[in-house]
């Protein structure tokens, strides 16, 4: 499964009054509930806390990123035996879920799902209470037929889906609807926008289409349109959107001839043959970069008695057409003239008279019509350079 992103801490009864049989089956039922989901940061990460006299952290949410590891992992499990020390594993639990979301860009979802006897649960109201109010989400299985109250307290709602009951000879037939719950938890339906520029954008989602009938619908517009023009093509039809499909296994896609610093709102709709569920639009809305237009910084170097390298920046080969150098002796030397190709960002200016002050000036013409210059002095000066900017 590559629909999912979180954490999926899994609270294991493992004390004594759990017989070595049902200790086996619930590790079996955890191989099958986990077994298809992609592991790893930016998907799923699943750790293990057994309970007994003393909680045991069996394996973190970082141990394993891959299915192998996982399962390998599940294998290898013993059982503590002991005290059902519900509560003190509980308190590891805050420990561990909260120092897992710790520096996160974005808060991520967190599922912790208790697998218990039902024998002495404890006090476990008060720190169940805390992890809900911290975000957590608490589902639990009981292969016991007791304290259904106490159950039925502490899981987050809906009961129905996040609460079961089963015998342990049973426990495979609600390995499906527990993982549909922990899914509907974690899914994610996230279009990000992972690069932007002045005139550009990469965005990416995650993949939910598989079929080779499968396709997105994608549209993108700036957010106000010459003469008021809306997506719908109400208002004008000038305006600034662009619909496109794409095939079903695209996971990003590059928006080119954007304006620099406009607000742009893109919009994604997976269409299914295969998957008759509903999938919703993804949006996510962003602003371009101010364009920044060359030469914004020009700089002397290399100078010597007869010559100095000038170079500027930033190179922009997509919009400058040429650069055009102009320099001269200060105070009222001749001009001499150099024309390049937009992609050249230096040259060396030869010829130039030893201990003598020259007036630099870079000048870009853009395929838009619109120049930029800016000037520099600099010196032929025993093999020294003396620089002032001027814009």
């Amino acid at each position: 499964l590559n629909c999912c992103e979180g954490d999926i801490l899994l609270l294991l009864d493992s004390s004594g009054s759990v017989s070595s049989y049902e200790f086996s089956r619930l590790l079996h039922f955890l191989s099958e509930l986990l077994l298809p989901f992609s592991l790893g940061r930016g998907q799923v990460r699943a750790g293990l806390l057994q309970v007994g006299t003393e909680p045991h952290l069996e394996f973190g949410l970082d141990a394993h990123s891959t299915q192998p590891g996982l399962q390998g992992a599940l294998h290898r499990t013993r059982q503590l035996q002991g005290d059902t020390n519900t509560e003190a594993a509980l308190r590891q639990a805050q420990g561990l879920l909260a120092r897992a979301g710790a520096g996160d860009e974005l808060e991520l979802p967190k599922v912790l799902v208790w697998l218990t006897d039902g024998v002495h649960p404890g006090m476990v109201d008060g720190p169940m209470a805390e992890l809900r109010r911290a975000g957590v989400f608490l589902l639990a299985v009981s292969t016991g037929h007791g304290n259904y109250q106490v159950l039925q307290r502490v899981v987050t709602p809906p009961i129905e889906s996040h609460l079961y009951f089963v015998d342990i000879d049973d426990i495979s037939i609600i390995t499906e609807d527990l993982r549909e719950a922990i899914i509907e938890l974690i899914h994610v339906e996230r279009l990000r926008v992972v690069q932007v520029s002045s005139h550009s954008a990469m965005l990416q989602w995650r993949p939910v289409l598989g079929s080779n009938t499968d396709f997105y619908s994608f549209l993108h517009y700036s957010s106000v349109l010459p003469g008021g023009g809306q997506p719908n093509g109400g208002a004008s039809s000038g305006g600034q959107y662009h619909r496109r499909t794409l095939p079903g296994d695209a996971s990003w896609v590059e928006l080119s001839g954007l304006q620099p610093d406009t607000i742009y709102t893109a919009s994604l709709t997976p269409n299914s043959q295969s998957n008759h569920d509903y999938l919703n639009t993804l949006s996510v809305t962003f602003t371009t970069q101010p364009e920044v237009l060359s030469p914004a910084v020009v700089t002397v170097a290399d100078s010597g008695p007869d010559r100095v390298r000038v170079s500027w920046g930033p190179l922009q080969t997509e919009h400058v057409q040429r650069y055009q150098i102009e320099y001269g002796a200060l105070p009222s030397g001749q001009v001499h003239t150099v024309r390049l190709h937009g992609h050249q960002n230096s040259t060396l200016l030869t010829g130039l008279e030893p201990d003598t002050q020259y007036l630099v000036t870079v000048s870009a013409l853009y395929s838009t019509g619109k120049e930029k210059a800016m000037s520099v002095k600099a010196c032929t000066q025993e093999g020294r350079m003396c620089v002032g900017v001027f814009l």
